[in-house]
């Protein structure tokens, strides 16, 4: 047989996804992949229904429907301070995934470097090597997840083209302070390099924190590129409907890989979209609103079973520590993606294990997620139950 590329040997197939089939497989819940499982807003279905009977059924521009584009800058120029031009500053992507790609293609030579924080959301790594980019991992330190800044500046003092900062960081919860984004931002631009964010959980930010836009601050507009996309906002993970925005002339290039990647997102689905961002901000408000409950009752319950856990300060995941499971005799030498699929079969809750998203060498935590309906996360919660009975001291202490 020929030889395929050595790039896709230096990673694996998507571990959040790989635990989803499993779960499927065993009939689990599935906490696993991050994707909800109640409806969209109504103006939005009602949009889509609309646009299955009259269209448009064809090609939009490539680089995005002139009316979505036009919504969009309106949305996110109202959220950053700054007119966003549509015409020139915005390209439409299938989904948050390409728009990263996209970006990490438009950005890197073979041979150039990129950081990134971690953990990291699983794809980071891979964009970066498909890219031809050597990534470069700045830890973020548990519990907290703080990083040292002095090591953002080594990485671009030894040439890093780029950083990666999503912001609320998935698989974390960390949500980036000003100050961290300003002290990132002033090195992008004395090393005239670029900040990526993943801004896609923008809306899922728990008080007292508050979401900054690295695009917003003074000087950040020309060196960064914001990626993201509509499908945790309004619950369309399957939509499929990213967008990267950024200066014009990083766009003008990012709009020729778009075009050879995917030609162009779904017609009928940015139609119906529009009338997600044309919503007043009462809807983001009370999505929030939805989202605080949501993670509050799921803390609350890990409590009570008394498993160790981190509490995001943003998007709608949770870190649990299992380490006190893995020094049980029962479960020597085992990594946390075997515990994982170990608690799909017996436990019948699906997770994915820490160590797809950090580049250390971590094996004591696993990732939940809450964007599910109460009933739901109730029984996940009475099944996380039977890990109780195999505690030694019964602890509600948090990572």
């Amino acid at each position: 047989m020929p030889q395929i590329s050595d790039r896709v040997q230096t990673f694996t197939d998507s571990v959040i996804r790989r635990m989803t089939r499993i779960s499927n497989k065993y009939g689990a819940i599935n906490l696993s992949q991050g994707f909800p499982d109640f409806d969209p807003p109504k103006a939005l279905t009602d949009a889509l229904i609309e646009a299955a009977k009259k269209g448009p059924h064809q090609y939009s521009i490539t680089f995005g429907a002139s009316n979505f584009r036009q919504a969009l800058a309106k949305k996110q120029g109202r959220a950053i301070g700054r007119d966003i031009d549509p015409e020139t500053e915005i390209v439409v992507t299938c989904g948050g995934t390409e728009a990263m790609m996209c970006a990490m293609m438009t950005i890197c030579n073979p041979g150039d470097k990129v950081m990134v924080f971690s953990p990291f959301y699983e794809n980071y790594g891979a964009d970066a090597i498909l890219s031809g980019a050597d990534p470069i991992y700045i830890p973020l330190v548990p519990p907290e997840y703080d990083f040292d800044i002095s090591l953002v500046e080594n990485g671009f003092k030894e040439g890093a083209k780029a950083i990666i900062v999503c912001n609320p960081s998935n698989p974390c919860g960390k949500v980036f302070s000003r100050d961290e984004l300003t002290a990132i931002g002033e090195l992008a631009v004395k090393y005239d390099a670029y900040v990526v964010t993943d801004e896609v959980y923008e809306h899922l930010v728990y008080a007292p924190y508050k979401h900054t836009y690295m695009s917003a601050l003074p000087g950040m507009f020309d060196h960064t590129i914001t990626c993201n996309s509509l499908s945790k906002t309004f619950s369309i993970t399957g939509w499929r409907l990213g967008y990267i925005i950024g200066p014009a002339a990083f766009i003008e290039s990012a709009r020729k890989v778009h075009d050879f990647l995917t030609v162009g997102a779904a017609a009928p689905l940015q139609e119906a979209a529009t009338a997600g961002l044309l919503l007043s901000d009462d809807y983001y408000e009370s999505l929030n609103r939805l989202y605080t409950k949501k993670r509050d009752h799921m803390l609350e319950g890990l409590d009570r079973i008394g498993l160790k856990h981190n509490v995001p300060q943003g998007t709608y995941f949770i870190m649990i520590d299992i380490q006190e499971f893995l020094d049980k005799p029962q479960f020597a030498g085992w990594s946390d993606l075997e515990f994982c699929e170990w608690m799909i079969k017996e436990i019948g809750v699906a997770a994915v294990p820490g160590s797809s998203f950090f580049a250390e060498d971590i094996n004591r935590y696993i990732r939940i997620h809450f964007a599910r309906g109460e009933e739901v996360l109730d029984e996940a919660l009475k099944r996380l139950e039977k890990l109780a009975s195999l505690r030694a001291v019964p602890t509600s202490d948090k990572v």
